[in-house]
């Protein structure tokens, strides 16, 4: 019964664009140790029973509130289910600090990404290739190595498998599409048949385990990896979106109202349902820290913030 209707439950939030992908396995578990307790019904002793069987602090949080969740959902349907004490396992999913890649590290991971081998390979020329346009659009991973031919078409790029399971487009500037258009021709010419944008050495789909071997590769020989960075941050692929974001809020216009459109602009093209989601992309640096202080002077003196 609990099977069903924790079923039932998925379902209807992957209507609305959640995919809770580890969700089904363990909420499945949880009913068959339910149901070795002879229950029908979610029962809060059962519950943080079945939590407190994980093996670290995170792991009984994050599991134990996918039961909140559930429980809520069928309380509303019938009062048998109980309402389960949130905050129960106390614990915070940590959010590592995003690490701002500067212009000059930028030019370090396109240098050694063009001297890759093997020689007279596609691999240097889509590691190039892939890199400008994640640094050029904010583009996810798994955005951009989803990306088809049919993909890229003269007002931008089609994202067709988001994070929400929406569709976007994301135009390019002149340079980054003319940039593309020069792997495409290569890709064209050394390729076969594959109608993926980003191939491997295979000539097939570039997976993201294909990347990352090179991702860390690069990373070492532009002496980014693997000591880590100031405050213990190491680089990761994400932050370059995160990159993008601050310096999008880096390039907006002076005025407030001006910014809010802007930032409303960048949220979109990020692909954020919410634009509070952009808000934590955002980082401080150098040069926003100065236009911060710019603009305090400017109020302090009478001008306009």
């Amino acid at each position: 019964m609990l099977k069903t209707l924790i079923d039932t439950w998925l379902a209807t939030r992957r209507a609305n664009g959640f995919t809770l992908a580890n969700y089904e396995g363990q909420l499945h578990r949880f009913a068959e140790f339910a149901s070795d307790c002879g229950d029908d019904h979610v029962r809060a002793q059962t519950a943080i029973a079945w939590a407190a069987r994980t093996a670290t602090p995170g792991q009984r949080q994050r599991h134990f509130q996918r039961l909140v969740q559930l429980a809520r959902y069928l309380h509303a349907e019938d009062p048998r289910h109980e309402l389960l004490p949130d905050g129960r396992f106390p614990g915070k999913r940590h959010r590592p600090v995003p690490y701002i890649y500067t212009a000059d590290e930028t030019r370090r991971l396109f240098a050694v990404a063009a001297r890759l081998g093997p020689p007279g390979s596609i691999r240097p020329h889509t590691m190039s290739a892939l890199f400008a346009l994640l640094f050029a659009t904010g583009l996810r991973i798994s955005e951009a190595l989803a990306l088809r031919m049919a993909d890229v078409t003269p007002d931008g790029l089609v994202i067709r498998k988001t994070k929400f399971g929406k569709t976007r487009l994301v135009p390019l500037h002149p340079s980054a599409h003319s940039g593309l258009e020069e792997y495409l021709l290569r890709r064209r010419r050394i390729v076969g048949g594959d109608d993926y944008v980003f191939v491997s050495l295979d000539s097939t789909h570039l997976s993201y385990a294909g990347f990352r071997k090179a991702w860390l590769v690069v990373l070492r020989q532009a002496g980014m990896h693997p000591p880590p960075r100031v405050g213990g941050r190491r680089p990761r692929v994400h932050d370059i979106r995160h990159t993008f974001a601050v310096r999008a809020l880096e390039s907006a216009p002076d005025q407030r109202d001006r910014i809010a459109q802007h930032m409303l602009a960048v949220s979109t093209y990020l692909g954020h349902s919410c634009v509070a989601d952009t808000y934590w992309y955002l980082q401080a640096t150098p040069t926003l820290m100065s236009q911060v202080a710019d603009a305090c002077q400017r109020r302090f003196e009478g001008g306009q913030p």
